[in-house]
Formats: structure tokens, sequence, C-alpha cells
């Protein structure tokens, strides 16, 4: 092989490796920013085991929200149809936030309880969003979701 194509080569394949590397730091970065959503049946299935953070989705338990006296710290449960899961989180909650309401809280887990390190509510205990939706749907395999009431209602 003469001097010209070796060197030809030699730039084609570090230019590869380079190409291989890159892909690879970014699929690696992007593994890193995922968060999963998991309803509490789901995370006491432990599906959400193998995961730092996620994204836990339900509604409020009523009676529930406990808030503390000296601090932002707010203890409460969420629930779909058979999973309950103690959520912690401290910090302001948002307006929106109540009992029988869907929330989706970003954290992660504490022995048996969820460390929320964001909350966020939606203003219709009706809407459902449809990662959430999908999820419980799948944790409740036997139970049908109506959504042609729910779609009833988005149309009002």
């Amino acid at each position: 092989m003469n001097p010209t194509r070796q060197r030809r080569l030699t730039i084609i394949i570090a230019i590869l490796a380079a190409v291989i590397v890159a892909a690879a730091l970014v699929v690696y970065a992007l593994q890193q920013n995922m968060n999963y959503l998991f309803t509490p049946s789901q995370v006491q299935a432990g599906d959400a085991t193998s995961y730092k953070t996620f994204r836990l989705g339900g509604m409020v338990k009523a009676g529930s929200i406990q808030r503390s006296s000296d601090s932002l710290k707010v203890t409460f449960t969420v629930v779909d149809a058979v999973g309950v899961m103690p959520v912690e989180y401290n910090g302001i909650l948002p307006d929106l936030f109540r009992e029988n309401q869907s929330v989706i809280a970003t954290g992660h887990m504490d022995g048996a309880r969820f460390v929320a390190t964001e909350v966020l509510a939606k203003h219709d205990e009706t809407y459902m969003p449809k990662e959430l939706k999908d999820a419980m749907a799948k944790a409740h395999a036997g139970k049908r979701i109506d959504e042609a009431a729910n779609q009833d209602k988005q149309q009002l």
C-alpha cells in the first residue's frame, strides 16, 4: 500500500472513531436525562428499581395532604386503582395542587417513600396526561378506562 492510501485510510479510521465516540457520548447523555413515568402500582411491583430518577403519576388521595408548620415540607399520598405511594416534597406546591387531583411528581425513591423534587398539577380532574393514562391502563389491564366520557368532557 502506498503512503497516500495509507494516510487516507488512517484519516478515515480516525474520523469514524471520533464519530462513534461522539455518538456514544450523546446516547449516554440522553439516557441520563430521561425521566420515565410510573404509577404507584408499577413502582410497588418493582418496575422503577433500576431508575435513579423517575416521574410518579396518579391522583392525590383525599385527606392525605399534611403540611409542616415550620417549613415548606409537604407529605401526601399518590394513588392509582391499586397502588398507594407516600410522597414527600419540600418546596412551594402549584396553586392547583389539591386532593383528588391528577399530579406528576419527579424525584427518587428513599426506602418506601418517594421524595419529589418537582410536582406538577393539572387544572381539571377529568384531564389525564396521555402518558399517565397509558401507564394506568397498562397497570390495570383487566379494567377499562372510559375514554368516551373523557373525550366528551374535553370537547366541552
